[in-house]
């Protein structure tokens, strides 16, 4: 794999780093499949500056709930484009009582109202009814969760927080500048064995820690496209994600359009391809053929290894794996990697998954099959589990004989269900290894509770891989190491009526009386303030992670039953990571009340006194007091918007960084209110501080390039230092000094 260090032309398919005669980079630039797509989707008159409306919008359980309210709230009176809410998230109804069918209710009726479109639970995960249902070339799709990516169907999908969904619901854009283009170019064809989910990690391993793709659209082009099916292209494509890339899209091809023959929609295909000359601002050729099986070690996909080299140096890198968990863990519990590692030197694995978005598709769990049938997966302490995409998946599985091979070796057959991906299905037990065919493997992803004194490890493998462990008995085993498997892949036949049955289509029929149908647990968004003239916040959590995921900031798992519940759902934010957050917010919140009933608080009174000796002279009257947090970088993983909404409702008024991992996260907490700081100097910074930020809502306003804050130590010590807010567009500065997305709205 190369990844060059400037940027490259692709010249009738070919990559050279030096434009044609007469060619310039500008205009090169519009020869990338993006820059059409995009183009077509922008209503305002700049491409630098874009303002972008979608073809359609998904979302799970997990957060529209959510959405909706924030729509409703801001004026929605019906869905001004198709809206998918898929059930793949909370579908264990025991957990948390009524509350998660009581939701799935709730979005019965909201399609109903406002003509959305209802996928029941256990129907489909929200990836695969859109690409079968919903994606078409040249089209774009946003969904509320982070893998929303659809590139290899030549649909230009976006993940982000539910706000950016509530703008479209009510007739706003989604605004960004231009991104940059990386041309992924693909030669060759992968080795036996070798599955999707194994070049996807290697690009992840690439690319992920040094941000050649950050907020980038990822072009895949180049001969080797043609070498893959639209299932393997999908499964690679879906984990672009974990590059921390903004989209994807893919060459389109004789294979995309067989794909959308296949699922009734013929019409959906048109050819994508670059320009006979196109500029990208980055490029990463990459030999299919080169690909080895992987493993993600725990807790990050982009720790990725060969497994052959892994096995050759088991101790060695299991116990740099188990060093850099157990650091990140901070000493709450121990895992032990190590343990894993068996006297003759093979690796043993308690558990195998192969569920989701990525894993469950067609021709992974096709291939499954083949490696597992007539063999057994042991009656020891190993244990695997496979989960296809969506019930069309299933049905061809079970009339291809698939099902019955992978169960008659001792596997299980599950539901479509995207719970082990985030830590809510097939949880391992204490101390346990578990390898998987999800999209992530993060902290606590898999169900533990470090806090408590559970934790089990993850590691992503391909499903291939997967199954040849299942077929050795839990030993940790690459598929390349097979040498009698036969890879059969029926043709794959899908049956639409399966939808045409269960699958609630509203679109373009809305029902305005129909009575929304809430449980006891769905409950409104709680009032915001706006963004004072001044501010005053407490860092209540400082957190010295090299990255700080979603996951840590509000867990998943069983604690996404309560989603629609902004209040109890806050009471879980960074409880794994920092348990004293939320206690130490609410302190924070009460001083704030007591402000607004005519109290200066006594501890707030002291940072007012040390303040005047630096000449400030705070009005309390119009100065909010909220709480805050530092991390270095926070925000990796995913798009739900509770990672910004819980630290809002429990007072939280910025975020200070040293960067953002992500846009998306970046962007939910601008849409609540909350500012996006960030510290050249977070040695200036330290837990328990106060920072006092004068004239902040001015300068906010006056896109001033930095804005002075003071930090008031609890000893009485003073630190003057400045902090930016970034590139923002009018509308998000207006969103902050308004104090959330919904305030806007109202305000305008």
């Amino acid at each position: 794999m190369k990844l060059h260090d400037t940027g490259v032309y692709l010249v009738n398919g070919v990559p050279q780093t030096s434009a044609p005669a007469g060619v310039t980079e500008a205009d090169a630039k519009k020869g990338t499949i993006a820059y059409g797509i995009l183009k077509a989707h922008n209503t305002g008159d700049s491409m630098q500056d874009l303002r972008m409306k979608f073809d359609s919008m998904t979302s799970h359980d997990i957060t529209y709930v959510g959405i909706i309210q924030t729509a409703r709230a801001s004026g929605m009176t019906e869905f001004p484009l198709p809206y998918v809410m898929t059930n793949c998230h909370n579908s264990l109804c025991a957990v948390g009582g009524t509350i998660n069918e009581d939701d799935h209710q709730f979005a019965l009726s909201a399609a109903h109202k406002y003509g959305g479109i209802y996928v029941p639970p256990n129907m489909a995960v929200i990836h695969s009814y859109n690409r079968e249902m919903m994606s078409g070339c040249g089209r774009m799709i946003l969904g509320s969760d982070s893998h929303t990516r659809y590139g290899a169907l030549g649909t230009m999908a976006v993940g982000e927080g539910g706000g950016e969904l509530a703008k479209q619901l009510v007739g706003r854009t989604y605004d960004m500048s231009y991104p940059g283009v990386v041309a992924i170019y693909l030669t060759g064809k992968p080795a036996p064995g070798v599955g999707p989910h194994d070049v996807a990690l290697a690009l992840v391993a690439a690319t992920y820690a040094n941000g050649y793709v950050k907020n980038k659209v990822m072009e895949f082009v180049g001969p080797g496209v043609a070498n893959l099916s639209a299932d393997y292209r999908n499964g690679i494509d879906v984990m672009t994600t974990e590059t921390t890339c903004w989209s994807s899209i893919w060459q389109t091809d004789d294979t995309t359009k067989e794909y959308f023959v296949q699922h009734g929609r013929p019409e959906a295909y048109k050819e994508l391809k670059p320009a006979d000359v196109a500029y990208y601002d980055g490029c990463i050729e990459l030999d299919l053929s080169t690909v080895e099986c992987m493993i993600a070690l725990p807790m990050h996909p982009s720790y990725a290894y060969p497994i052959r080299e892994l096995k050759a140096n088991a101790k060695e890198i299991l116990q740099a794996a188990q060093d850099r968990a157990n650091r990140q863990l901070g000493g709450k519990v121990e895992m032990d990697l190590i343990g894993k590692i068996c006297d003759d030197g093979r690796i043993y694995v308690d558990q195998g998954v192969v569920a989701g978005c990525s894993g469950g598709t067609y021709e992974n769990i096709c291939a499954v099959a083949d490696i597992i049938k007539g063999k057994s997966c042991g009656n020891g302490e190993f244990k695997f589990s496979v989960y296809p995409d969506s019930m069309p998946t299933y049905l061809e599985l079970v009339k291809n004989g698939a099902v019955a091979d992978i169960v008659s070796a001792g596997g299980i057959f599950r539901e479509c269900f995207c719970g082990p991906c985030f830590g809510a299905g097939d949880t391992p037990a204490n101390g346990e290894f578990s390898i998987r065919h999800t999209t992530r493997n993060f902290p606590n992803r898999e169900g533990s509770k470090p806090g408590e004194g559970q934790i089990s490890a993850v590691a992503l493998m391909d499903a291939r891989s997967i199954a040849a462990t299942a077929a050795n008995g839990g030993y940790l085993t690459a598929a390349s190491e097979l040498t009698d498997v036969e890879y059969t892949v029926p043709d794959y036949h899908f049956e639409q009526g399966v939808y045409d049955k269960r699958v609630y289509n509203g679109w373009g029929h809305p029902e305005p009386d129909y009575a929304l149908k809430f449980g006891p647990n769905i409950k409104d968004w709680p009032e915001q303030p706006a963004l004072t003239d001044d501010l005053l916040v407490k860092i209540v959590s400082y957190i010295t992670d090299p990255v700080t995921t979603t996951d840590e900031l509000i867990p998943s798992g069983e604690t996404s039953s309560f989603r629609s519940n902004p209040l109890r759902l806050a009471e879980f934010t960074l409880s794994r990571k920092d348990p004293a957050y939320v206690p130490n917010a609410k302190a924070v919140k009460a001083l704030d009340e007591q402000r607004k009933a005519g109290e200066l608080p006594a501890e707030v009174a002291r940072v007012y006194d040390d303040l005047k000796k630096l000449g400030y002279a705070p009005d309390a009257a119009n100065t909010n007091i909220g709480s805050a947090i530092f991390a270095n970088k926070p925000g990796d993983g995913s798009a739900r918007e509770q990672a910004a909404s819980c630290q809002r409702v429990l007072g939280g008024a910025a975020n200070f960084a040293c960067e953002y991992a992500t846009k998306r996260y970046r962007s939910n907490c601008i849409n609540w209110g909350m500012l996006p700081f960030l510290v050249e100097n977070p040695g200036a910074l330290d837990n328990g501080d106060y920072v006092y930020l004068p004239g902040v809502r001015k300068a906010l306003l006056e896109a001033a390039d930095e804005l002075d804050a003071v930090a008031v130590k609890p000893d009485g010590g003073l630190v003057k230092f400045t902090v930016k807010l970034g590139a923002m567009t009018d509308a998000e500065r207006r969103i902050l000094a308004d104090g959330c997305l919904i305030n806007y709205y109202k305000n305008n």
